[in-house]
């Protein structure tokens, strides 16, 4: 049971922390702006020819899929705090650094855009093979295909989009371990080395809350772009 003058004295230690606080909050937020934006367009690029090279698609084509498919498997193999070392060398020569929240969000790319490769993949396999058919039948372009398998499976991605902001929410925070900085290198630093369980406490409320924000408006935008 916590007493009266223990919440007092936690609340003080936030308070006392609350610069440390916000600049880490937008050191996450950084990592995850990059990070997502990077993983969409990579992934998504990545996803799609995943998908048009596959089985009965008009790019159909066996080696490059299996080729794309096993780039994609063993880059999502990869642990991600195995991973951020062993590109640290990489991120060093590209930015001039290893630690940091940019640094980090170059690797927080390279995770996400593999994983999100896949959910593009399932996006896009979800759309009626009729549709995609009577496209193809009024002489479209394979661009245009691709809007038109894009528009048709625009909910789904909504949904993936959702995942993929939490996963990469989540490697941010394990990010902190290795000198990747906000909140989650804020809760080791205090509340995990120096023991105040205060600090640890208020940043997982943190996170949840995010984490519930993103998902929230994920289902709400999927909801208000699904045409069935």
């Amino acid at each position: 049971m916590i007493t009266g003058s223990e919440l007092a004295a936690a609340i003080d230690k936030l308070v006392t922390l609350r610069p440390e606080i916000i600049k880490a909050t937008i050191d996450t937020f950084v990592m995850l702006g990059i990070s997502t934006f990077a993983a969409i367009v990579i992934g998504g690029l990545f996803g799609i020819f995943l998908f048009l090279s596959s089985d009965k698609q008009f790019l159909q084509n066996k080696a490059l899929y299996g080729f794309l498919g096993a780039i994609t498997n063993f880059m999502r193999a990869f642990p991600f705090v195995i991973l951020m070392i062993a590109m640290s060398p990489l991120t060093k020569t590209i930015i001039g650094t290893g630690i940091g929240p940019i640094a980090a969000s170059l690797v927080l790319a390279i995770a996400g855009s593999f994983y999100f490769a896949r959910l593009v993949e399932q996006n896009l396999r979800e759309v009626p093979r009729g549709i995609i058919e009577a496209t193809e039948s009024m002489g479209a372009r394979p661009f245009t295909i691709v809007k038109v398998l894009l528009n048709e499976a625009r909910s789904g991605l909504v949904l993936s989009v959702t995942i993929l902001c939490i996963s990469l929410l989540s490697y941010s925070a394990a990010a902190g371990m290795i000198g990747g900085g906000g909140l989650g290198d804020l809760a080791i630093r205090y509340g995990y080395y120096r023991y105040q369980t205060e600090v640890m406490v208020f940043i997982v409320v943190m996170l949840s809350v995010m984490v519930i924000s993103i998902q929230a408006i994920g289902n709400w935008l999927a909801t208000r772009l699904d045409k069935r």
